[in-house]
Protein backbone atom coordinates (compact mmCIF):
# COMPACT_ATOMS: atom_id res chain seq x y z
CA UNK A 1 0.00 0.00 0.00
CA UNK A 2 1.58 3.33 -0.86
CA UNK A 3 1.10 6.48 1.78
CA UNK A 4 -1.82 7.83 -0.30
CA UNK A 5 -3.61 4.69 0.58
CA UNK A 6 -3.75 3.33 -3.03
CA UNK A 7 -1.83 0.10 -4.77
CA UNK A 8 0.85 -0.87 -6.27
CA UNK A 9 0.02 -3.89 -8.52
CA UNK A 10 2.97 -5.29 -10.78
CA UNK A 11 6.20 -6.25 -9.11
CA UNK A 12 9.14 -7.97 -10.72
CA UNK A 13 10.37 -11.49 -9.85
CA UNK A 14 13.22 -9.93 -7.87
CA UNK A 15 10.84 -7.92 -6.28
CA UNK A 16 11.22 -4.19 -7.02
CA UNK A 17 7.55 -2.62 -8.06
CA UNK A 18 7.17 -2.27 -11.98
CA UNK A 19 4.23 0.76 -11.37
CA UNK A 20 4.11 3.72 -9.50
CA UNK A 21 0.72 3.16 -8.72
CA UNK A 22 -2.17 0.53 -9.58
CA UNK A 23 -5.18 0.64 -11.84
CA UNK A 24 -7.67 1.63 -11.02
CA UNK A 25 -9.77 -1.96 -10.83
CA UNK A 26 -6.87 -3.15 -9.09
CA UNK A 27 -6.74 -0.25 -6.34
CA UNK A 28 -10.87 -1.84 -6.21
CA UNK A 29 -10.15 -5.28 -5.78
CA UNK A 30 -7.65 -4.59 -3.13
CA UNK A 31 -10.28 -2.68 -1.13
CA UNK A 32 -12.55 -5.96 -1.74
CA UNK A 33 -10.03 -8.07 -0.71
CA UNK A 34 -9.26 -5.92 2.34
CA UNK A 35 -13.32 -6.03 3.46
CA UNK A 36 -13.54 -9.53 3.08
CA UNK A 37 -10.48 -9.78 5.61
CA UNK A 38 -12.01 -7.73 8.00
CA UNK A 39 -15.37 -10.10 7.81
CA UNK A 40 -13.65 -13.48 7.33
CA UNK A 41 -10.16 -13.45 8.31
CA UNK A 42 -9.60 -16.28 10.94
CA UNK A 43 -7.49 -14.39 13.08
CA UNK A 44 -7.96 -11.10 15.44
CA UNK A 45 -4.84 -9.27 14.37
CA UNK A 46 -5.55 -10.43 10.58
CA UNK A 47 -8.73 -8.99 11.10
CA UNK A 48 -7.42 -5.86 12.78
CA UNK A 49 -4.89 -5.33 9.80
CA UNK A 50 -7.14 -5.27 7.09
CA UNK A 51 -9.19 -3.15 9.03
CA UNK A 52 -6.26 -0.76 8.91
CA UNK A 53 -5.10 -0.89 5.57
CA UNK A 54 -9.14 -0.52 4.45
CA UNK A 55 -9.47 2.43 6.32
CA UNK A 56 -6.18 4.20 4.33
CA UNK A 57 -7.92 3.10 0.99
CA UNK A 58 -11.17 4.41 1.59
CA UNK A 59 -10.57 8.07 1.00
CA UNK A 60 -9.02 6.99 -2.58
CA UNK A 61 -12.86 5.69 -3.38
CA UNK A 62 -13.50 8.60 -4.25
CA UNK A 63 -10.99 9.13 -7.24
CA UNK A 64 -11.69 5.59 -8.82
CA UNK A 65 -13.20 6.46 -12.30
CA UNK A 66 -14.64 3.34 -13.99
CA UNK A 67 -17.52 1.33 -13.42
CA UNK A 68 -15.37 -2.12 -12.54
CA UNK A 69 -13.38 -0.34 -10.24
CA UNK A 70 -16.70 1.56 -7.88
CA UNK A 71 -18.39 -2.03 -8.06
CA UNK A 72 -14.80 -4.38 -7.01
CA UNK A 73 -15.11 -1.83 -3.96
CA UNK A 74 -18.44 -1.94 -2.92
CA UNK A 75 -17.95 -5.20 -2.78
CA UNK A 76 -15.28 -4.90 -0.02
CA UNK A 77 -17.22 -1.71 1.23
CA UNK A 78 -20.37 -3.70 1.80
CA UNK A 79 -18.24 -6.93 3.77
CA UNK A 80 -16.69 -3.97 5.92
CA UNK A 81 -19.80 -2.64 6.55
CA UNK A 82 -21.56 -6.12 7.72
CA UNK A 83 -18.17 -6.32 9.79
CA UNK A 84 -18.59 -3.38 12.05
CA UNK A 85 -22.85 -3.67 12.51
CA UNK A 86 -23.24 -0.95 9.64
CA UNK A 87 -22.24 1.66 12.81
CA UNK A 88 -19.48 3.28 10.22
CA UNK A 89 -21.16 6.59 8.61
CA UNK A 90 -18.21 6.07 6.07
CA UNK A 91 -18.54 3.00 5.09
CA UNK A 92 -22.56 3.72 4.34
CA UNK A 93 -21.64 7.31 2.63
CA UNK A 94 -18.78 5.35 0.10
CA UNK A 95 -21.25 2.79 -0.27
CA UNK A 96 -24.70 5.56 -1.11
CA UNK A 97 -21.76 8.12 -3.90
CA UNK A 98 -21.18 4.57 -5.67
CA UNK A 99 -24.45 2.98 -5.80
CA UNK A 100 -25.25 6.32 -6.86
CA UNK A 101 -22.76 6.62 -9.68
CA UNK A 102 -23.67 3.02 -10.95
CA UNK A 103 -27.45 4.25 -11.15
CA UNK A 104 -26.01 7.44 -12.98
CA UNK A 105 -23.91 5.43 -15.86
CA UNK A 106 -26.87 3.46 -15.76
CA UNK A 107 -29.45 5.82 -16.67
CA UNK A 108 -26.89 7.63 -19.33
CA UNK A 109 -26.66 4.62 -21.09
CA UNK A 110 -29.85 2.85 -21.24
CA UNK A 111 -32.45 2.74 -23.97
CA UNK A 112 -35.59 0.59 -24.94
CA UNK A 113 -32.96 -2.10 -26.12
CA UNK A 114 -29.98 -1.67 -23.85
CA UNK A 115 -30.44 -1.82 -20.10
CA UNK A 116 -27.07 -1.34 -19.42
CA UNK A 117 -24.41 0.64 -18.09
CA UNK A 118 -21.60 1.29 -20.79
CA UNK A 119 -22.27 1.47 -24.87
CA UNK A 120 -20.41 -1.87 -24.88
CA UNK A 121 -19.99 -4.95 -22.72
CA UNK A 122 -16.60 -5.67 -22.28
CA UNK A 123 -15.21 -8.10 -19.11
CA UNK A 124 -16.68 -9.03 -15.97
CA UNK A 125 -20.04 -7.52 -16.73
CA UNK A 126 -21.87 -9.10 -14.79
CA UNK A 127 -20.17 -7.97 -11.84
CA UNK A 128 -22.30 -4.61 -12.32
CA UNK A 129 -25.49 -5.69 -11.47
CA UNK A 130 -24.21 -7.59 -9.02
CA UNK A 131 -22.62 -4.78 -7.16
CA UNK A 132 -25.73 -2.72 -7.54
CA UNK A 133 -27.78 -5.37 -5.51
CA UNK A 134 -25.53 -5.82 -2.98
CA UNK A 135 -25.58 -2.19 -2.46
CA UNK A 136 -28.93 -1.96 -2.05
CA UNK A 137 -29.11 -5.30 -0.13
CA UNK A 138 -26.47 -3.84 2.53
CA UNK A 139 -28.40 -0.07 2.43
CA UNK A 140 -32.18 -1.71 2.88
CA UNK A 141 -32.40 0.53 -0.64
CA UNK A 142 -35.01 -1.57 -2.95
CA UNK A 143 -34.54 1.40 -5.65
CA UNK A 144 -30.73 0.39 -5.84
CA UNK A 145 -31.55 -3.43 -5.80
CA UNK A 146 -34.36 -2.84 -8.66
CA UNK A 147 -32.06 -1.54 -11.59
CA UNK A 148 -29.18 -3.93 -10.57
CA UNK A 149 -31.86 -6.72 -11.51
CA UNK A 150 -33.03 -5.16 -14.68
CA UNK A 151 -29.42 -4.49 -15.68
CA UNK A 152 -28.82 -8.34 -14.72
CA UNK A 153 -31.90 -9.56 -16.76
CA UNK A 154 -30.77 -7.42 -19.82
CA UNK A 155 -27.38 -9.07 -19.27
CA UNK A 156 -28.74 -12.66 -18.96
CA UNK A 157 -31.20 -12.27 -21.74
CA UNK A 158 -27.57 -11.23 -23.57
CA UNK A 159 -25.51 -14.47 -22.62
CA UNK A 160 -28.09 -17.61 -21.71
CA UNK A 161 -28.79 -19.47 -25.01
CA UNK A 162 -30.92 -22.39 -24.90
CA UNK A 163 -29.87 -23.36 -21.33
CA UNK A 164 -26.37 -22.63 -21.90
CA UNK A 165 -24.06 -19.67 -20.28
CA UNK A 166 -22.20 -17.88 -23.68
CA UNK A 167 -20.53 -15.16 -22.10
CA UNK A 168 -19.22 -12.02 -24.00
CA UNK A 169 -15.55 -12.71 -25.70
CA UNK A 170 -12.90 -10.60 -25.91
CA UNK A 171 -12.31 -11.04 -29.00
CA UNK A 172 -14.24 -7.83 -29.98
CA UNK A 173 -17.00 -7.88 -26.73
CA UNK A 174 -20.39 -6.86 -27.41
CA UNK A 175 -20.74 -3.05 -28.90
CA UNK A 176 -24.42 -1.20 -28.50
CA UNK A 177 -26.05 -1.97 -31.80
CA UNK A 178 -23.38 -4.28 -32.91
CA UNK A 179 -22.48 -8.05 -32.89
CA UNK A 180 -21.47 -9.62 -29.94
CA UNK A 181 -17.93 -11.53 -29.65
CA UNK A 182 -18.63 -15.04 -28.54
CA UNK A 183 -15.39 -16.06 -28.54
CA UNK A 184 -12.66 -15.65 -26.87
CA UNK A 185 -14.62 -16.68 -23.27
CA UNK A 186 -13.05 -17.16 -19.95
CA UNK A 187 -13.76 -18.08 -16.33
CA UNK A 188 -13.82 -15.09 -14.98
CA UNK A 189 -17.24 -14.50 -16.78
CA UNK A 190 -18.78 -17.51 -15.62
CA UNK A 191 -17.47 -16.41 -11.81
CA UNK A 192 -18.98 -13.56 -12.21
CA UNK A 193 -22.50 -14.71 -13.17
CA UNK A 194 -22.46 -17.15 -10.65
CA UNK A 195 -21.77 -14.58 -7.94
CA UNK A 196 -24.30 -12.16 -9.34
CA UNK A 197 -27.03 -14.35 -9.39
CA UNK A 198 -26.27 -15.53 -5.61
CA UNK A 199 -26.54 -12.11 -4.92
CA UNK A 200 -29.54 -11.53 -6.56
CA UNK A 201 -31.27 -14.99 -5.07
CA UNK A 202 -30.24 -13.48 -1.20
CA UNK A 203 -31.97 -10.32 -2.08
CA UNK A 204 -35.05 -11.57 -3.47
CA UNK A 205 -35.41 -15.23 -2.50
CA UNK A 206 -36.63 -16.23 -5.99
CA UNK A 207 -35.09 -19.81 -7.13
CA UNK A 208 -34.42 -18.84 -10.48
CA UNK A 209 -31.64 -16.80 -9.58
CA UNK A 210 -30.20 -19.72 -8.21
CA UNK A 211 -30.65 -22.10 -11.16
CA UNK A 212 -29.10 -19.01 -12.65
CA UNK A 213 -26.10 -19.48 -11.05
CA UNK A 214 -25.81 -23.62 -11.43
CA UNK A 215 -25.94 -22.65 -14.72
CA UNK A 216 -23.25 -20.24 -15.45
CA UNK A 217 -21.04 -23.09 -13.26
CA UNK A 218 -21.60 -25.80 -15.50
CA UNK A 219 -19.77 -23.51 -17.86
CA UNK A 220 -16.53 -24.84 -15.75
CA UNK A 221 -18.26 -28.61 -16.29
CA UNK A 222 -18.85 -28.64 -20.42
CA UNK A 223 -21.66 -26.90 -20.75
CA UNK A 224 -20.43 -24.44 -23.22
CA UNK A 225 -20.35 -23.49 -26.87
CA UNK A 226 -17.05 -26.17 -27.17
CA UNK A 227 -18.68 -28.48 -24.94
CA UNK A 228 -15.09 -28.54 -23.09
CA UNK A 229 -14.53 -29.45 -19.62
CA UNK A 230 -12.70 -26.29 -18.04
CA UNK A 231 -12.27 -27.48 -14.93
CA UNK A 232 -10.06 -30.67 -14.12
CA UNK A 233 -7.26 -32.28 -12.17
CA UNK A 234 -7.80 -29.07 -9.82
CA UNK A 235 -7.48 -26.41 -12.17
CA UNK A 236 -9.00 -24.59 -14.33
CA UNK A 237 -8.06 -24.09 -18.31
CA UNK A 238 -7.67 -20.15 -18.86
CA UNK A 239 -10.62 -20.24 -21.46
CA UNK A 240 -11.29 -21.08 -25.43
CA UNK A 241 -11.67 -19.71 -29.00
CA UNK A 242 -12.92 -21.15 -32.40
CA UNK A 243 -9.97 -23.00 -32.57
CA UNK A 244 -9.84 -24.83 -29.17
CA UNK A 245 -8.96 -24.74 -25.36
CA UNK A 246 -5.93 -22.37 -24.22
CA UNK A 247 -4.39 -24.97 -22.26
CA UNK A 248 -2.92 -23.18 -19.73
CA UNK A 249 -3.92 -23.16 -15.92
CA UNK A 250 -3.58 -19.61 -14.76
CA UNK A 251 -4.10 -18.48 -10.88
CA UNK A 252 -7.23 -16.17 -12.24
CA UNK A 253 -9.10 -18.81 -13.91
CA UNK A 254 -8.23 -21.94 -11.04
CA UNK A 255 -9.15 -18.90 -8.51
CA UNK A 256 -12.49 -18.02 -10.24
CA UNK A 257 -13.33 -21.81 -11.03
CA UNK A 258 -12.78 -22.96 -7.05
CA UNK A 259 -14.69 -19.84 -5.83
CA UNK A 260 -17.82 -20.43 -7.87
CA UNK A 261 -17.90 -24.30 -6.93
CA UNK A 262 -17.09 -23.07 -3.11
CA UNK A 263 -20.32 -20.68 -3.31
CA UNK A 264 -22.64 -22.96 -4.73
CA UNK A 265 -21.43 -25.45 -1.88
CA UNK A 266 -22.53 -23.17 0.40
CA UNK A 267 -26.29 -23.66 1.51
CA UNK A 268 -28.43 -20.85 0.20
CA UNK A 269 -28.04 -17.57 1.66
CA UNK A 270 -30.75 -16.50 4.07
CA UNK A 271 -33.02 -13.97 2.23
CA UNK A 272 -32.22 -10.23 2.96
CA UNK A 273 -35.58 -9.01 4.50
CA UNK A 274 -36.13 -5.47 1.76
CA UNK A 275 -39.30 -4.22 1.04
CA UNK A 276 -39.68 -4.38 -2.71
Amino acid sequence: QLPDGRFHNFMSYDRRWLDEVGSDDSIGRAIWALGIGMRYAPRDAWRRLCATLFERALPMVEALGFPRSWAFAAFGIVEAHAATGGERPSFEQALRTLGSRLVAAYERERSERWEWFEPAMTYENARLPEALVRIGGALGEPGLVDVGLRALAFYESVVVENRMFVPIGNAGWYPRDGHRARYAQQPIEAAGMVDAALAAHAVTGEIRYRRLAELALEWFYGRNTRDAVMATGGGCFDGFDELGVNQNMGAESTLAYLSSALALAQPAAEVLRIAR
